[in-house]
């Protein structure tokens, strides 16, 4: 490790102010921000919405990942998507093609993560097992199930988006 990189969020010990047993969601939540704060901000507008093989764009990832967590947490509340909500689902596959995309991009998912940090943090532990429904079919979870799962399905498109970037950046 260089001495300027940090280890993982998760590496760096608890963060003050979150309940002990939603670390891991802070953890997994802060690490997806650093990924996006440290990678998209030099891509270009081309470059966010490029589709090598016919995989999803980096853009996308990066709106699903928010739009994903924004749903998923509204589940947690116990509460319906908005129509709002809604619209943003299905705009999240299309494509910023101005200049400043990636900084707007970068905004969005910063303002995000801190909306779902502060429902983090005001989660009682008492309530993580409260039974919730997803979705119209009310599809069963817990407050627990739907924080752990935002914080895992925003890595997996993190991942995903690394990947892309250099697939991208090797000419792909």
């Amino acid at each position: 490790m260089s001495p300027d990189r940090q280890p993982e969020v998760w590496m760096r010990g608890a963060v003050p102010g979150y309940p002990a047993l939603l670390q891991p969601v802070v953890h997994s939540l802060l690490q997806s921000l650093e990924e996006v704060q440290a990678h998209i901000p030099a891509l270009t507008p081309d470059q966010l919405r490029a589709r090598p093989g016919g995989a999803a764009s980096i853009g996308y990832h990066v709106r699903h990942a928010a739009g994903s967590v924004d749903r998923l947490l509204t589940y947690a509340r116990g509460e319906q998507l908005s129509p709002e909500q809604m619209t943003a689902l299905r705009a999240e596959g299309a494509p910023d093609a101005a200049e400043g995309a990636a900084a707007r991009l970068v905004e969005h998912f910063r303002l995000t993560i801190e909306r779902a940090l502060a429902q983090v943090r005001d989660t009682p532990e008492a309530s993580l097992l409260d039974a919730r429904g997803v979705g119209r079919a009310q599809l069963p979870s817990t407050v627990l199930g739907l924080l752990f799962h935002a914080a895992e399905h925003t890595q997996r498109h993190m991942g995903q988006m690394v990947t892309t970037i250099k697939i991208i950046a090797a000419g792909g």
